[in-house]
């Protein structure tokens, strides 16, 4: 059987997962926020576009482990990963893929605050003209890890 695993970090290159056939494996490598804070204290896990695999039922997500990425990507958790997606697509899964089984662990939680608590999930989703939203920077992990806007005192 033909193996369709699509490796790739955050970015323009999780873009390509939308065209993958069905029962493909994407795995998201990751990256570390903030930018240029590898190997710091500061740094945590960062996935992105993680949107577009929950949002992508005909393949399955997988991501490098979330409390490892940040001391650097090591060739033993790649070859795991690339192992489970071969084991997956033999095996076979069911579809559609339920979409939070999709996201990172960081973007299940934020499922799961929004799906207990309607009133913050409007809060922290809905942009308020009155308020600078920098959208280029509303990333999932950014609330869980309270950074940028989400930190005390915001931006």
């Amino acid at each position: 059987r033909q193996m369709d695993i699509h490796i790739t970090g955050p970015g323009t290159g999780q873009m390509y997962q939308t065209f993958l056939s069905d029962g493909s494996v994407m795995i998201n490598i990751g990256g570390i926020r903030p930018w240029a804070a590898e190997k710091t204290e500061r740094a945590y896990s960062s996935y992105l576009e993680q949107q577009m695999t929950s949002g992508t039922p005909y393949i399955k997500g997988l991501f490098y482990p979330i409390n490892e990425r940040q001391k650097g990507i090591q060739k033993n958790e790649v070859v795991k990963l690339i192992r489970q997606a071969s084991q997956l697509i033999l095996d076979g899964f069911s579809l559609p893929v339920n979409p939070r089984d999709n996201l990172a662990p960081d973007g299940q939680l934020f499922a799961e605050m929004c799906e207990k608590d309607k009133e913050f999930c409007s809060m922290v989703t809905n942009r308020i003209s009155s308020k600078y939203y920098p959208c280029l920077d509303i990333w999932v992990e950014d609330f869980v890890h309270e950074h940028h806007q989400w930190q005390l005192g915001g931006l």
